[in-house]
């Protein structure tokens, strides 16, 4: 017999989780270079961001459709729903950058508060997934904690390639 579980709402952040991550590699590898880097920056996590969504809708909707058979639009819209959160998830380094300036912000101070921010949502998404999934605290934690050393070595690797 299938249980209820306490906290019966979303509990799968996959792509939220998935989009900081991304973010978080694009602005650990994004150089400053150009004449108005702050906006391409902001070009490029938007940008990389709702490709990478469309990659996983179609991926998704083609690989488990039977062949010789269309696709089917309400799937389509449903994954795509499902999916958003890998592009929302450059939004919020998006908005780190573009206010970067008025917090007196130098281009490297900028995309190190980018890079903080999608890291920071990044470890909050897949706690909060753990959390509504019932995990234990622990488990929690866990999760968190996983995810921190992901983002770390994103940040690791941006520190190696000082920009």
């Amino acid at each position: 017999m299938h249980e209820e579980r306490p906290h019966a709402g979303r509990t799968d952040y996959a792509g939220a989780v998935y989009g900081s991550l991304l973010a978080a590699s694009v602005v650990a590898t994004a150089g400053t270079a150009g004449d108005f880097p702050r906006l391409q920056l902001i070009g490029l996590l938007l940008v990389t961001g709702v490709v990478f969504w469309a990659a996983h809708v179609y991926a998704q909707v083609a690989g488990e459709r039977i062949v010789g058979k269309a696709i089917d639009r309400r799937e389509l819209r449903r994954v795509a729903g499902h999916e958003w959160s890998i592009a929302e998830a450059a939004v919020l380094p998006a908005v780190a950058v573009a206010v970067s300036p008025l917090l007196g912000l130098d281009l490297a101070g900028t995309a190190w508060l980018a890079l903080a921010v999608a890291v920071a949502q990044q470890v909050t998404w897949a706690t909060l997934g753990a959390v509504r999934a019932g995990a234990s605290r622990r488990m929690a934690v866990g999760e968190g904690v996983a995810n921190l050393l992901l983002g770390l070595i994103i940040v690791a690797a941006k520190a190696a390639l000082g920009h």
